[in-house]
């Protein structure tokens, strides 16, 4: 097997040398180009054909948004994103999830970093991920398909609702289907992990927010979760349900990260099963490695009623998280992204008539 070929998007020339020498150090990629701004890495598209882009956020002349653009229309392939940790960065690197990157890295020091060679190992792993992904979510996909691989749970009487999100590569995409989705009138509130930095979930939290009718923003310490809302775990912080007299409450943690992620929707999922007389749905989307099945083998030992909704492989960006669910026999219903947000408000409306809390 050939190696994944790389080409390189940066206004800076010692960016684009950095960059280049940590992708050629693992012998699964080759830089085969690289390109100073986007519209230079447009016509090194055409010519070199890479396998896998990286681009800068910012730049002169054409910025990495507007080249995503062109590379989506023109020559469709899979753009790992490079962003600056500031605000504009985040808000930018957001816009380029929903237009069809697939996933992003953080520069470190800013636009100009000098140790870029600390989120190595993640760049490497995201371009290796980003070559055998699937570009769009908005597949020719039959939204009726439905694939069930668990028994379908009894419901028993419970006080009220509870949905709770997994998902990391190609989430913020697929959210923005699912979220967009949802009635403001939902009979429960709805907690979320996606894999992200510091920084960039507020971003995410507020772009979903003016896309969707239903509220979406980011968690806050000791919040009471609310019918109706979205709530995103912050970058680089555990978002855990705890309960209090009749409240379900957010708290949010420092803990040490499980299996890398902090988020993590195994931690959050393990949380829930403690929970008492609440009806939960879990969705499982988009992402790499099995985040999320441990923490859902922990609900369904304690709460045998919960209800378990994975992404189908011809939607995810990346069938990895929904995958390992699927194969530890812990899913109940099996879905495209675009059919999600249905499941999730029939499972939601059939407790409606015993969930008292607005």
């Amino acid at each position: 097997m050939g190696k994944i070929r790389v080409l390189v998007v940066d206004d800076s020339a010692f960016m684009r040398k950095i960059i280049s020498d940590l992708l050629n150090s693992d012998d699964r990629l080759e830089v085969i180009g690289t390109a100073r701004n986007g519209k230079d890495g447009l016509g090194q598209i055409s010519q070199l054909k890479p396998d896998v882009v990286t681009m800068d956020v910012e730049m002169p002349i054409m910025n990495g948004i507007d080249a995503l653009k062109e590379i989506m229309q023109k020559h469709p392939l899979p753009v790992v994103m490079l962003s600056s940790l500031t605000k504009q960065g985040a808000d930018m690197t957001i816009h380029a999830m929903s237009i069809g990157a697939v996933d992003f890295i953080a520069k470190p020091s800013g636009s100009i970093s000098l140790d870029l060679d600390k989120v190595r190992d993640e760049l490497v792993v995201k371009v290796v991920a980003a070559s055998a992904s699937r570009l769009s979510v908005k597949q020719q996909v039959k939204t009726a398909d439905v694939k069930m691989i668990a028994k379908t749970p009894g419901r028993k009487r419970a006080d009220r609702s509870l949905v709770a999100i997994g998902t990391s590569t190609g989430g913020p995409r697929a959210l923005q289907e699912v979220v967009g989705k949802l009635p403001s009138a939902l009979a429960a509130p709805v907690v979320v992990v996606q894999h992200m930095p510091v920084g960039f979930t507020k971003s995410l939290a507020e772009r979903l927010d003016g896309l969707s009718v239903i509220k979406v923003k980011e968690a806050q310490q000791n919040e009471t979760l609310k019918n109706g809302v979205v709530y995103i775990a912050p970058g680089g912080q555990h978002l855990t349900i705890e309960q209090a007299d009749s409240q379900l409450i957010a708290k949010l943690t420092m803990e040490d990260p499980v299996k890398g992620h902090r988020p993590s929707v195994d931690r959050m999922f393990a949380s829930i099963s403690s929970l008492e007389n609440v009806d939960i749905c879990t969705v499982i989307m988009t992402g790499m490695g099995a985040d999320g099945t441990d923490g859902l083998r922990k609900i369904r030992e304690r709460q045998p009623s919960v209800y378990s909704i994975g992404e189908s492989a011809e939607s995810c960006v990346v069938y990895g998280m929904p995958r390992a669910a699927a194969e530890a026999g812990l899913l109940h219903h099996v879905c495209p992204v675009q059919s999600i947000a249905a499941a999730i408000q029939q499972r939601v409306n059939l407790l409606e008539g015993v969930n008292q809390w607005k």
